[in-house]
């Protein structure tokens, strides 16, 4: 297979952009907060339903994205969640009650979870084997950036807008880049592997010359060559994925990384301290998460998945125990956020990057958006879960929620080098006939 051109570098890169949809859509909200609870005379009810209302369209997405995305190809449902995106904000930003806020938020979470199969579907069938994994982590680097973005986005119009407008210009923001997302995606093809299966011969071979995938007979030869796999989803043939995928959406989650982020000030003032600039963490944090994320990307095709999960495992693991120890034990307050930074640095460098990389390899093409779209729903259903339940348990002891995480992430260690394989430099259809066999 011949290196990629310049044109598919830069639909892997549009495809990636629905990663900073996604950061800064589930970012900015905590920017609004103030504002919303003024206009509309929110109580903490209230403001929950809110800001929980794209958690809800999330997982209800990321069930339902991968149907159309198989029937359709991923990249003209991604141009149809590019609008969702678009839409969302405008409403979002002028919505006169609260459940005008929620609808658009709901639908922003259905685009966040579409996004959250379809795009690394796409980026990891039109990438080299030999750079599959640092291309589909662009996706988790444009969430991080997302963030980011949305973080910094806040406070520059924070600065130049004031009262009721303040928040709306806030949310407003997010049309730009949706605006990007789409323009973008219209110069993408459709992705070939995806043409191939549908019996568009002709379309996947000027796909497959536009993209740099190598001599088109050639690769289509080798496609049709390797096992087809049915274009049903079931429990006896794809028992094997089905359960890594789970497996790997579940570790993410026990890894307890948004139930850290969202009570990140929670977690702060529960150490004793009385005040300590959200922004600064935010800004510490988050930039410890994109370093460690631009590493991730360098050691993802090189060192490959299993040993970044492993390492990851370990290193999340002590900072979580350690964590837990500061709690348990009363040891130096100040020790708790080196103690959360080193623990977001090891979660991005392994679980961050590798997920979704990791989920758009072990499927076949058939049914590759369906069995994304398992790992997608298993992460945002446990996100949920665990996000409500973090408050009640951390109420009664507030070390019992880190023993926790820290526990299943050496379980993780052990789970990983026994079962997962790794995908690192391996075509798509070789990773396939490798999991049929099991």
């Amino acid at each position: 297979m011949s290196s990629m051109k310049g044109a598919g570098l830069a639909a892997a890169v549009a495809a990636s952009l629905a990663g900073l949809l996604f950061g800064f859509d589930t970012a900015v909200i905590a920017g609004a907060t103030q504002g919303l609870r003024a206009t509309f005379g929110l109580d903490a009810a209230g403001l929950g339903l809110a800001v929980s209302a794209a958690l809800f369209g999330t997982l209800i997405g990321s069930i339902f994205a991968g149907a159309p995305g198989d029937r359709y190809g991923s990249r003209t449902v991604l141009m149809w969640i590019a609008i969702l995106y678009l839409a969302s904000s405008l409403v979002s930003a002028v919505s006169w009650d609260l459940w005008s806020l929620f609808a658009a938020r709901f639908v922003t979470g259905l685009a966040i979870g579409a996004s959250s199969v379809l795009a690394p579907v796409y980026i990891a069938e039109i990438s080299p084997a030999e750079r599959r994994g640092r291309l589909v982590a662009l996706f988790q680097m444009n969430i991080v950036i997302g963030i980011l973005a949305a973080y910094l986005s806040n406070f520059v119009v924070g600065q130049l807008v004031d009262g009721d407008m303040a928040w709306r210009a806030k949310l407003a923001v997010a049309v730009v880049p949706a605006v990007v997302f789409w323009l973008v995606l219209m110069k993408a093809p459709q992705s070939p592997r995806w043409l191939a299966r549908v019996g568009r011969t002709e379309e996947a071979e000027v796909a497959i010359d536009r993209l740099g995938m190598g001599d088109p007979k050639t690769v289509l030869a080798e496609w049709a060559a390797a096992p087809v796999g049915e274009g049903k989803l079931s429990w006896s043939r794809h028992r094997t994925p089905i359960l890594l995928a789970v497996g790997i959406a579940a570790f993410n989650q026990f890894s307890g990384i948004n139930a850290i982020l969202y009570y990140l000030g929670d977690i702060f003032a529960a150490a004793g301290f009385d005040q300590v600039s959200s922004d600064l963490q935010s800004v510490a944090i988050g930039a410890a998460n994109l370093l460690a994320t631009l590493l991730a990307l360098t050691l993802i095709d090189t060192l490959g998945r299993k040993p970044l999960l492993m390492i990851g495992g370990v290193g999340c693991a002590a900072a979580l125990a350690a964590t837990a120890s500061i709690y348990s034990f009363g040891l130096d307050r100040s020790l708790l956020l080196p103690c959360l930074v080193v623990f977001i640095g090891f979660f991005a460098v392994s679980q961050g990057a590798v997920i979704w990389v990791y989920l758009s390899e072990i499927f076949p093409t058939a049914v590759r958006a369906r069995g994304q779209a398992i790992g997608s729903a298993t992460h945002w259903g446990l996100n949920a879960v665990i996000a409500f339940a973090y408050p009640i348990v951390a109420a009664q002891t507030l070390a019992l929620p880190f023993w926790l995480f820290a526990v299943v992430m050496a379980v993780q260690v052990v789970v990983v080098w026994r079962w997962f394989p790794e995908t690192r430099g391996r075509s798509l259809e070789a990773v396939e006939s490798d999991l049929s066999a099991r």
